[in-house]
C-alpha cells in the first residue's frame, strides 16, 4: 500500500494533496476517502493509501493515518529550566494570595482569582503541550 505526507488539505472545499514516498506525483485525496472519524488532515501526517487513476491524476482511496500530525503546541513549548521558574512562581503566589483566604473558608478576592486562574491555565496548557 502506498504512502506519503499530507501536503495541503482544505476542509472547507473537501479535498487535498499528498506527497508520495519515494516521488512520483501528489496523490488528489477527497474527503469520501478518509475514515469515518476523520473530518480533516493536517500538514505532515503520514498516510497509507489506496490509489487510482482518475481524470487528473493519482486518487487517493481508503487513507489511513499512520502518525499524528507534528504538534505545534509541543514545537513552541518553553524550556523546560523557564517552565521551573513559572511553577516556582505560580506557588508562591498561590502559598501568599490564595491559601491565606481559603484557610479561612473563603475564596480570594475576585480580581485575584482570575489572575491565579489564569496563570494556572498557563501553567497546565505548557504541561499538556
Amino acid at each position: 500500500m502506498p504512502s506519503g505526507k499530507v501536503k495541503w488539505y482544505d476542509s472547507e472545499k473537501g479535498f487535498g494533496f499528498i506527497a508520495q514516498e519515494g516521488g512520483g506525483d501528489d496523490v488528489h485525496v477527497r474527503s469520501s476517502a478518509l475514515p469515518s472519524t476523520v473530518t480533516a488532515l493536517k500538514p505532515g501526517q503520514k498516510v497509507e493509501f489506496g490509489v487510482a487513476d482518475g481524470r487528473r491524476g493519482p486518487q487517493a482511496l481508503q487513507v489511513t493515518i499512520i502518525d499524528a500530525p507534528p504538534s505545534i503546541a509541543a514545537a513552541s513549548r518553553r524550556p523546560a529550566e523557564e517552565l521551573h521558574g513559572l511553577v516556582d512562581d505560580m506557588i508562591k503566589m498561590l502559598e501568599s494570595k490564595a491559601l491565606p483566604d481559603l484557610r479561612r473558608g473563603r475564596y480570594p478576592e475576585r480580581a485575584m482569582g482570575g489572575r491565579i486562574a489564569t496563570v494556572l491555565r498557563a501553567v497546565a496548557n505548557e504541561l499538556d503541550a
